[in-house]
């Protein structure tokens, strides 16, 4: 089983993996060292959780740590109406693979739409990274299509598939 719960000081050194070391972070999610000590001022700012973003740590059956969510306003029209959640998620190498993805990606699909009323939750991830593919479709998301040399990492352009889970779905 797999939880989201609040991030605290003591899930910060493993977090932050992410941003120090290129094999945490993962072949599709490295995009160059960052300041170590950033979640940590986030956090002791109350930052992490804000009106148009926020993270969650994501634990594992036992309450280990094996990742996090995150989520940010995303304006695909003219506001108000136009807005909707666009969300990503990092998880530990050892805990890729068993499942947590999916259900994190669902579980906080789920959590933005019974405190939020934006009626779309949406995800995009290169279109090499199939694992995640794979995950976003177990979690309910529907691809939509691919936004061509839509990121930049690792010196070139790639392209990102587009996945979206609508508010009852």
């Amino acid at each position: 089983m797999t939880q989201l719960r609040l991030t605290t000081a003591d899930d910060i050194p493993f977090l932050e993996r992410q941003q120090s070391d290129p094999d945490a972070a993962g072949e599709h999610n490295w995009f160059g060292y960052r300041v170590v000590g950033h979640l940590a001022s986030r956090l002791h700012s109350g930052e992490l959780i804000g009106r148009e973003h926020g993270m969650l740590t994501v634990a594992d059956d036992d309450g280990r740590i094996v990742g996090d969510v995150s989520w940010r306003l995303t304006l695909n029209g003219p506001p108000p109406n136009g807005g909707c959640w666009n969300i990503g998620i990092w998880l530990a190498p050892e805990a890729r693979g068993k499942g947590h993805g999916s259900e994190a990606q669902r579980l906080l699909a789920e959590y933005l739409f019974a405190h939020t009323t934006y009626e779309r939750v949406e995800a995009s991830t290169e279109a090499g990274n199939l694992g995640e593919q794979k995950a976003l479709e177990k979690a309910g998301f529907t691809r939509e299509g691919v936004l061509r040399s839509a990121c930049f990492r690792a010196g070139e352009w790639r392209d990102m598939v587009m996945y979206s889970k609508l508010r009852g779905e």
